[in-house]
């Protein structure tokens, strides 16, 4: 006798399992059966976020992730679904952060399939489309498999290097009532194994090579993927005195500590360097001609290199991004999650009780406090240079949108405004910023992904939205009305896209052509869109375009007042100088 529950109850049954806290998707009738249970047999435990593209319903768990560390699920319906989302799957991929995606296919069993419909979206091993950029893909035969491919599925997910994975389920499995019951697992006993350490003695070697350095620097791109991280590189840095280079795929240091020398010349002085969770550790070490593509190196000959991170660790047979090869002194496989506390405690007993190091490390930290504070001054003294004119500067933009936000406890998404807002904000805690943007069509997704784990905290999600990224998805603006996701959008809009505009100048330059013409292909106006009225019609506020730079203010105040009594996105739309 079959049992009144369904192959699709059980991936349910898996999801409240493992507390998958949302569900994106665009809605796909090979799904029809998971989607039934998540709404009846789930009561919509899991809130359904209503996406209108599949790229959509990824980068929305995709900025969640990157918000919260934890994983949400998104849907993509079979072949044409999958193939939609897949540059957002690859951005997840290269940004380390765990998606579970799943995905359906017509029935595997041809006597079950309707005609035309079912056999075009239908692939063999459906997974092969995004294989090479997903850390695990599965496609359970039977709903019996269904728990040990959703808890492993799971756990390489959450095993670091983080990454997305995919489950395809079978529209006919998902359809069937069940013949007996299939138990759900103890999945605390199947949970991600605990972080990497690293070698003790490589470790040893580091701290025993920072204690003895005259000119140490840190550089750390992803280490503040973990908050606690956030805080225990301060110790790090402050106990040596050492200035840190935050390259800002994650928040990985306060922007206003006085050994943040981000931008400065560290890396030119010193004659040690330890990389923390830096990627492309050559990039930083030299200098780039951008239109020859050229490069040399900036740091001294005898400079000693300590890299720590996991770079090496599921590194991508198909995608080049595990950088330029760099040579190492020393380098540890390690989580800096447990790498960097240990280190910490290292270098306290190699420093032990001697005072003429300390006294120099005193010293050290005066000096960096110096170059930090002419920092900090250089930029609010270009905010000065450049606060007058239309359309607004970016510098007078990020003052604007620092000052309406300055009481409110806030968060930024995804662009940093060519880095003003960092040079300009404090960014003093770990969840105020989970890293800077990827490219073109995935910011106002993934911004709302942040927006969403934030919703119902109090805090006012900023995002500073580029004119280009939101041309390829507006309708993501319906999505943070429609599911009360509020978020205030500020529109960097130069009406280009004109990072590529600046490529095609560099090449008429280096060609002798009309750079004149540099602008055909790149312009975003003749007619320009109206972002203001897209977002009334998007059921969101809407207010702009502003090319006064005193009305900005204002302007910000209303929205988030909107935003305070609607819980809505609040759209208003500033005309920026390109750069």
């Amino acid at each position: 006798m079959a049992y009144e529950k369904y192959g699709s109850d059980v991936i349910v049954d898996m999801m409240r399992a493992y507390k998958i806290p949302y569900v994106s998707l665009n809605p796909g009738a090979t799904y029809r059966g998971l989607h039934d249970s998540l709404v009846n047999y789930g009561k919509n435990e899991a809130p359904i976020i209503t996406c209108t593209h599949e790229e959509t319903a990824i980068q929305i768990a995709h900025g969640y992730a990157k918000a919260t560390g934890k994983p949400m699920a998104a849907i993509v319906h079979d072949v044409v679904g999958l193939l939609h989302s897949c540059m957002a799957i690859f951005y997840a991929y290269i940004d380390r952060v765990p998606v579970f995606i799943m995905g359906a296919t017509g029935p595997m069993d041809y006597t079950r399939r309707r005609p035309y419909i079912d056999w075009t979206h239908t692939a063999n091993i459906q997974g092969n489309a995004i294989r090479d950029y997903v850390k695990f893909d599965d496609q359970p035969y039977n709903a019996a498999s269904i728990p040990e491919a959703f808890a492993r599925a799971y756990r390489v997910m959450m095993t670091e290097p983080k990454g997305p994975v995919y489950l395809c389920w079978d529209a006919g499995i998902q359809e069937d009532r069940l013949l007996a019951d299939v138990p759900v697992p103890n999945v605390a006993r199947l949970m991600p194994p605990s972080p990497l350490q690293g070698d003790l003695k490589a470790l040893a070697q580091a701290a025993e090579m920072l204690v003895q350095a005259k000119n140490p620097v840190i550089l750390t791109d992803y280490s503040g993927r973990n908050q606690e991280s956030f805080y225990n590189l301060v110790k790090l840095a402050e106990l040596l005195a050492i200035p840190v280079m935050d390259f800002g795929h994650r928040l990985n240091f306060p922007t206003n500590h006085p050994l943040n020398l981000t931008d400065s010349d560290m890396i030119q002085k010193a004659d040690v360097i330890l990389s923390l969770d830096v990627r492309d550790l050559y990039g930083p070490l030299v200098k780039l001609d951008r239109t020859t593509r050229k490069t040399v190196y900036i740091t001294q000959k005898n400079c000693k290199i300590i890299d720590i991170g996991l770079a090496d660790i599921n590194i991508s047979k198909w995608s080049q991004d595990f950088m330029q090869l760099q040579e190492i002194d020393v380098h540890i496989a390690a989580d800096t999650l447990v790498a960097i506390p240990q280190l910490t405690l290292m270098c306290e007993e190699a420093l032990g009780k001697n005072g003429k190091k300390q006294e120099e490390i005193r010293a050290r930290f005066a000096e960096h406090k110096k170059t930090h504070e002419a920092l900090r001054a250089g930029w609010r003294e270009e905010v000065k240079k450049q606060w007058k004119g239309e359309p607004i500067s970016l510098p007078r933009l990020a003052h604007e949108i620092g000052e309406a936000i300055k009481g409110e406890d806030w968060v930024l998404t995804a662009n940093t405004l060519e880095d003003w807002a960092l040079g300009l904000w404090d960014f003093d805690k770990a969840y105020r910023h989970p890293g800077k943007s990827l490219g073109t069509s995935t910011q106002i997704g993934m911004s709302t992904g942040v927006a969403l784990a934030h919703r119902g905290t109090g805090r006012l999600v900023v995002d500073i939205q580029p004119d280009g990224d939101l041309m390829f998805d507006p309708g993501t603006l319906w999505i943070g009305a429609h599911d009360q996701i509020p978020m205030l959008v500020v529109m960097y809009n130069n009406r280009a896209y004109y990072n590529d505009w600046e490529h095609q100048i560099r090449m008429a330059e280096q060609r002798g052509t009309d750079e004149k013409l540099a602008y055909l292909g790149m312009e975003i106006d003749k007619p320009a869109p109206d972002f203001a009225t897209i977002a009334k019609g998007m059921g969101c506020y809407g207010e702009g375009p502003i090319t006064d730079g005193d009305k900005v203010g204002p302007a910000l105040k209303r929205a988030i007042e909107y935003i305070k009594k609607e819980n809505k996105p609040a759209l208003v739309d500033t005309i920026t100088q390109y750069r």
